[in-house]
């Protein structure tokens, strides 16, 4: 068997984009704004422990991720929940740590997610979901991921504190740009690629408006549930949604 053949038969190590991988990631970003928010205040660990702890963790995961032969949702979607947290305290401990500014931030993410995808791109002539059928196309994808997330939470933080639209009205008009994104595609003005990359960065400060939203105190917007029992709502959420589609297979795809 040629080598192009053998490469073709592997299975694709991402799921298919349907509703199910929306929904799931933007309940997995809400996680990674609350989440992170719990273990660094509620368990006192601090910021730097919390950073080291669960930097840790999404290493252990990604080991098992890359060691796995096919796609398998539990693994997946575990590595999409912390790259979500690891992304939300990189963006916190530049801007608390080392007092960069978000705007400086937001910058150097986009330069460096523009670098993954242009040397991604000049080697593998592909940035689509459904190639990702070897170890480098795998690490240019989760590099883009991780990049995805920091400049999604970079960017909201700033335009939340520049804008100051509120929680609500920022969950509205970060949908709103998603949907226009939707619409960009369905008229063939977006490829399906650059849509899906532009989008996946947009659920990020929705997801995390979102968890704002609901874990804040009433006196500054929120509705309250505090940061405890919202990312048990959504972590629960993710593994009905994990465990449904270990079984049915319905995000499964294979290469062209």
């Amino acid at each position: 068997m040629s080598s192009k053949s053998m490469q073709s038969s592997l299975l694709v190590k991402v799921p298919a984009v349907t509703a199910f991988f929306w929904i799931i990631k933007i309940l997995a970003t809400t996680v990674g704004e609350t989440f992170a928010d719990f273990i660094n205040t509620k368990l006192n660990l601090g910021l730097t422990n919390t950073s080291l702890l669960l930097g840790s963790a999404l290493l252990v995961a990604l080991v098992i991720q890359f060691a796995s032969k096919r796609y398998i949702p539990a693994i997946y979607w575990i590595c999409i929940v912390l790259v979500s947290i690891a992304g939300t305290l990189i963006t916190d401990n530049l801007t608390d740590n080392l007092g960069i500014p978000l705007w400086q931030s937001s910058l150097a993410f986009a330069l460096l997610l523009g670098v993954v995808f242009g040397v991604w791109f000049a080697q593998e002539r592909t940035l689509a979901m459904k190639s990702i059928i070897s170890k480098k196309r795998e690490t240019f994808y989760w590099l883009a991921i991780l990049f995805t997330f920091a400049l999604g939470t970079a960017t909201g933080d700033w335009l939340a504190e520049a804008v100051g639209l509120g929680y609500g009205l920022s969950a509205v008009a970060y949908g709103g740009a998603i949907l226009l994104v939707a619409i960009l595609w369905r008229t063939g003005v977006l490829s399906e690629i650059a849509a899906f990359w532009i989008a996946y960065v947009l659920t990020r400060p929705l997801g995390a408006s979102i968890g704002d939203l609901l874990a804040q105190n009433k006196s500054v917007g929120g509705l309250g549930l505090g940061t405890t029992a919202t990312s048990v709502i959504f972590l629960v959420a993710i593994l009905g949604s994990v465990i449904y589609l270990s079984f049915s297979k319905k995000d499964e795809l294979r290469p062209d």
